[in-house]
């Protein structure tokens, strides 16, 4: 019997704000000393009174705009009511009835090579919980996170696949990270994400029993657990059981889901509004405000640089996929670099660089400004494409202009004719095998000559012209040849 995949998604993500939600402490908790970052208002001490952050209702207002949701001009908080150690209120302040976002989509990659679109049910605003630490046989408690302002963002059931979830995720972290709502850094926590998974029977239409799957915070843990609990449940129907509704974890060491509880509904949380909390109403023209305030996003960005600078759809895409490199891509631009020149170094040297140092691209010694006259170097002729790296190399260790680092290491490149010539004999002369395939109509080895002429001048010989002398030269040879045999 065939199944199908369905998947649900939430998404947490911490706001990045300077303080919390409720209160004036601190939002970074991360590699802080453990309950630094604390006040009455976030531990629950007895009288104090919580006020609302209002750059976290703007950066959610933002995000909601982005995935094309409608803002709610009048939403409220609420207590959802639930006791962990890790809460020291006892209730979490949420959002139930009225969140501030609904309705929204996101397009992502689907199976096949197929767009689909995600619909987003609802991006509403809560504080974050403590963390334990486990020690041995107890456990402590940090309250730094305590309080932090926690987006999160729903979908309906229509992803069909690990694939699909891991797709879909990787478009939100790129949304809130080119919004500047948040790092999206799953590894530290800022990004969060719980699975409800269920299986059906391919070609029915009854949604089957959802289990839901906590602590993802990677995106392979996503795919691992999707598919584990995927393959459980299928193998448990074809037993003639049934998959109930329960909370899972992840266990990462033993790639299992392992049961938590039984799955609450909204009722056992007696949600009810805050009372400690004004509600929050928007008005028209500051939800007009936040609008033009939006970035303009990857998709967008990518569109117009296929569109006006008449780049390859891939290459837009890479250099559009984060804000910071997009924005670095158009300094070099504007310092005159043309645009194709300009994404292929970003894609090709500039991002291996940064893949092997683990970087980012706004701390590197190279400025916009000297990868331009660095490509104009190369347009120019005075340097190959071989020196150009060389030179690139340098001024990612070191800063530095380009010209002068040419200059100061002898890597003009020679395209003085007779020069070259002499390289090219000897190199014919050496190589006679492989000049004696061309002269005989193989042309495949002339990439090797080649080769052998640029090394010989290290790497400092003019590739065109290399190229049209050793093809000229061949050529007479055969033509005298021929001549000959007459």
């Amino acid at each position: 019997m065939n199944y199908e995949t369905v998947i649900g998604m939430e998404v947490h993500v911490e706001l990045h704000t300077k303080s919390k939600m409720f209160c004036r402490c601190p939002a970074d908790h991360f590699q802080v000393d453990a309950n630094q970052h604390i006040c009455p208002v976030c531990t629950a001490q007895p009288g104090a009174l919580p006020v609302i952050n209002g750059r976290a209702i703007e950066l959610t207002v933002m995000t909601g705009m982005a995935l094309g949701c409608e803002i709610r001009p009048h939403s409220v908080f609420a207590r959802k009511n639930y006791v962990y150690p890790d809460l020291p209120k006892g209730y979490q302040v949420s959002q139930y009835e009225l969140p501030l976002c609904e309705h929204g989509r996101i397009r992502i990659a689907g199976d096949g090579d197929t767009e689909k679109h995600i619909a987003i049910e609802r991006v509403h605003l809560e504080e974050d919980a403590g963390k334990l630490q486990h020690q041995g046989n107890a456990s402590l408690v940090d309250y730094n996170r305590a309080g932090v302002p926690l987006m999160e963002i729903v979908t309906d059931a229509s992803i069909r696949s690990a694939d699909e979830a891991c797709a879909y995720l990787l478009k939100i972290r790129q949304l809130v990270r080119y919004l500047g709502a948040s790092t999206g850094d799953m590894e530290k926590g800022a990004m969060r994400c719980e699975a409800n998974i269920s299986v059906r029977v391919q070609g029915t239409q009854e949604f089957g029993t959802k289990v839901e799957v906590k602590n993802l915070n990677s995106f392979r843990a996503v795919r691992n657990a999707i598919d584990y609990e995927v393959r459980r449940q299928i193998e448990l129907l074809e037993e003639g059981g049934t998959v109930r509704q329960v909370t899972m974890s992840w266990d990462e060491s033993a790639a299992v889901t392992r049961e938590m509880r039984s799955k609450e509904f909204a009722d056992d949380y007696r949600y009810f509004p805050e009372p400690d909390l004004l509600d929050v109403d928007v008005s028209a023209e500051w939800i007009a405000g936040v609008r033009q305030s939006l970035p303009e996003l990857p998709q967008e960005r990518a569109a117009r640089f296929v569109e006006s600078l008449h780049l390859g759809a891939d290459d837009a895409a890479m250099v559009s996929e984060d804000r910071t490199v997009a924005d670095w891509f158009e300094q070099v631009l504007a310092a005159g670099a043309d645009a194709r020149a300009a994404a292929n170094w970003i894609t090709g040297e500039v991002f291996r660089r940064l893949k092997d140092t683990d970087g980012a691209i706004e701390e590197v010694a190279v400025t916009p400004e000297q990868l331009a006259e660095l490509i104009s170097v190369v347009t120019a002729g005075t340097i190959s494409g071989s020196a150009a790296k060389e030179v690139f190399a340098v001024m990612w260790d070191d800063g530095g202009n380009p010209a002068q680092i040419v200059e100061d290491r002898g890597l003009q490149q020679v395209s003085d004719t007779g020069e070259l010539e002499g390289q090219v004999d000897a190199v014919i002369a050496e190589y006679a095998d492989a000049a004696d395939k061309i002269r005989g109509g193989d042309d495949k080895p002339i990439q090797f000559l080649m080769g052998m002429v640029m090394k010989a001048t290290r790497g400092k010989a003019n590739p065109q012209m290399v190229q049209q002398l050793l093809r000229g030269k061949l050529q007479r040879d055969v033509a005298s040849s021929r001549r000959t045999r007459r």
